[in-house]
């Protein structure tokens, strides 16, 4: 099956020509009689809550097939579902409705769970419910590891009390363990970083401002080299400058979030996000306190807004694909090879999905 593009971006290169796909997997690149658009891998999208009028805190398993069917349709292959603070039995019950959905295989490719929370800042809990924050214990981590779906991403905020023992206990468990909603200053920051942390979840948004006496962790990540940053590039949580300064800073290490709710997709209207009553206006998603209360833009949009900022393509590609994958350590998901199973997406010249291969099977074409 030719694909009909001009140019496709393959182990992280641009390669004019057309793309051929045969028996499920990548079979040629660089081909002769392309026409128009841009082949590129399946998006990877680390941080999803919600999406297509479903939460993932409270879905069952079915419900959690569907938003994989409808990443799907905006192009993301593989995703981390994301649970925000919450009590603990939401957690876990939503854990087992994940791992259901996952043995099911329906949808974008679930890749383990992002817990974001319960071990917070509460100076910098943004819209997580400050009455389920709870103190860093490794008594009350452990059984979430193995209470269903398996946990690949912790969100936690480094400088509280034993916040080291869950490190530890994390990295153990071969768990990635994140920087985020944090009042951290920059030692804590780069201890946390010595320790094994290695990324940071949405830079910028819930943590302590950067400053250039106090650059906290902003200014930790951006200055290292061992550290991925995640960003919200949804246009209304990070302004343009912050993000090409980030970009500038972490090229090659620079990864972009959805950190999608349940509203995306849908439009105005009032909605939630785990316990959270938010509503949406222009675009916006807001606890009714005027907090921003994750985001309701596609992956996608996110990398068409880095092109449009002028970051060269190949960049803002790797930041949805190549980038989150090395996150958790999967060279299988957010790359074209050759030979390898063919998660491909077709963008057009406005860089909106237009056709998504799933195992070299087409699960989405608007033509």
């Amino acid at each position: 099956m030719r694909l009909g593009v001009a140019a496709a971006v393959v182990e992280g290169e641009l390669v004019p020509g057309d793309v051929d796909v045969a028996d499920g997997r990548l079979a040629a690149v660089g081909l002769t009689s392309g026409r128009a658009g841009l082949a590129v891998p399946g998006l990877v999208d680390l941080q999803v809550n919600g999406y297509a009028g479903v939460d993932l805190l409270h879905a069952d398993a079915a419900a959690v097939q569907e938003l994989g069917e409808a990443l799907l349709r905006d192009g993301v292959t593989a995703y981390q579902p994301t649970l925000i603070t919450s009590p603990v039995e939401a957690t876990r019950r939503a854990l087992g409705e994940v791992a259901a959905a996952l043995d099911a295989g329906r949808g974008a490719r679930i890749l383990g769970v992002h817990l974001e929370g319960p071990f917070l800042s509460p100076v910098r809990a943004g819209a997580h419910p400050a009455a389920w924050l709870r103190a860093p214990d490794p008594e009350l981590l452990a059984p979430l590891l193995v209470a269903g779906c398996p946990v690949t991403t912790v969100t936690l905020a480094p400088e509280l009390p034993r916040a080291g023992e869950l490190v530890d206990l994390l990295v153990a468990s071969g768990v990635v363990v994140s920087v985020g909603h944090t009042d951290a200053d920059a030692a804590h920051a780069h201890a946390a970083f010595d320790h094994g942390c290695r990324t940071v979840t949405h830079l910028y948004n819930a943590m302590r401002p950067f400053a250039h006496r106090d650059p906290g962790v902003v200014g930790a990540a951006l200055a290292r080299e061992d550290v991925v940053v995640q960003l919200i590039a949804d246009g209304e949580h990070v302004a343009p400058e912050a993000l090409l300064a980030a970009w500038r800073a972490a090229r090659g290490r620079f990864a972009i979030v959805s950190d999608a709710i349940a509203a995306t997709g849908l439009g105005d209207g009032s909605y939630t996000l785990g316990e959270v009553e938010v509503t949406v206006e222009g675009g916006v998603s807001r606890r009714g306190d005027g907090r921003l209360a994750g985001a309701v833009r596609p992956l996608a949009w996110g990398v068409r807004l880095l092109v449009e900022l002028g970051v060269p393509v190949v960049e803002a590609v790797a930041a949805a694909t190549s980038v989150p994958a090395r996150v958790l350590g999967r060279s299988d998901v957010g790359v074209l090879v050759p030979g390898r199973p063919a998660d491909v997406v077709v963008l057009d010249d406005s860089f909106a999905v237009v056709r998504v291969l799933q195992g070299g099977k087409e699960v989405v074409a608007r033509r």
